[in-house]
């Protein structure tokens, strides 16, 4: 047998030369000076909890947990809440974070209530049901669109149309008071209220209806707004002690209220305007030819 010619290197030689290229490489390089945790980690930690919720949500409707699957949804709502408010605590608001938001709330307000609404029952109405619980995704995510097209880098108290995280929360309130529904139509497997419901829902939040948004929790917002941090706090007392039927109680008189307010707000714009004269038509040929005659 031929003996290799290569001489066999001692034991931990590689390492030594590799750690000492890499003191080399150090010392090239500089100093490292120590990170700063930045001011957007903090408000994205409860962005990225938002996307996990919404991620469970999916889960459970996969197992056939519809109800657990839509207290996932508004647990994911209140950490979209929570993200906004620590963003504003810490300045840690970015175009990172926004852009970040809105695909988490794409997730969790817009594909997870459609696919929740799916399976809730309008999987029986095969392609058409298809067609109808995949409006929330994709009407919410026309929604997030123009909102971030038109955001000016500071929140309004009022919204061109609902917000996608109301939506969601409508559609979870349909599905977790099921008794209701069945009281008002033919039967359990009625879905035409689900049905109607699923299309506005879709239809204003692509709307220009103006909606309030969600209050701050802080106090110069209650000082500015005393009356409505009063009336929020009071649907948040009736959803607690209520539960489920409270829960659609607020969401409905939100949306009611936004509905009528815009209506009120049309006819008084339209009373408004005052009415042009029409201008005098003139006389034709034919219209001067018969009275010459």
């Amino acid at each position: 047998m031929l003996r290799s010619k290569k001489k066999k290197e001692r034991p931990g030689l590689k390492q030594r030369r590799f750690r000492q290229r890499l003191i080399t490489y150090r010392e090239a390089k500089g100093p490292r000076l120590p990170r700063k945790i930045p001011r957007a980690a903090v408000p994205s930690f409860f962005t990225l909890m938002n996307l996990f919720c919404g991620f469970l949500s999916l889960i459970q409707v996969l197992e056939g947990r519809l109800e657990y699957a839509g207290w996932l949804i508004l647990l994911a709502s209140l950490f979209d809440m929570l993200d906004g408010m620590m963003a504003r605590l810490t300045n840690g608001t970015s175009l990172f974070g926004m852009e970040l938001d809105s695909l988490c709330d794409v997730v969790s307000f817009g594909v997870a209530p459609s696919f929740l609404i799916y399976e809730f029952g309008l999987k029986n109405f095969g392609i058409p049901g298809i067609i109808i619980s995949s409006l929330p995704a994709m009407a919410g995510a026309v929604r997030l669109a123009r909102f971030n097209m038109n955001y000016e880098g500071e929140k309004k108290d009022v919204f061109a149309g609902i917000p996608i995280p109301v939506s969601a929360v409508a559609i979870v309130s349909i599905i977790l008071n099921p008794d209701i529904f069945s009281s008002v139509t033919t039967g359990s497997k009625d879905m035409s209220i689900i049905l109607t419901a699923v299309v506005v829902l879709s239809g204003l939040m692509v709307s220009n209806i103006p909606y309030d948004s969600a209050p701050r929790p802080s106090v110069e917002y209650i000082r500015t707004h005393r009356l409505k941090s009063l009336i929020y706090f009071a649907g948040f007392l009736i959803t607690v002690v209520f539960r489920e039927p409270g829960l659609l109680f607020v969401v409905s008189t939100y949306l009611i209220v936004g509905l009528i307010r815009a209506f009120a707000g049309f006819i008084k714009a339209v009373n408004n305007t005052e009415p042009i004269d029409p201008q005098p038509i003139p006389p034709s040929d034919s219209d001067v030819n018969s009275t010459n005659t």
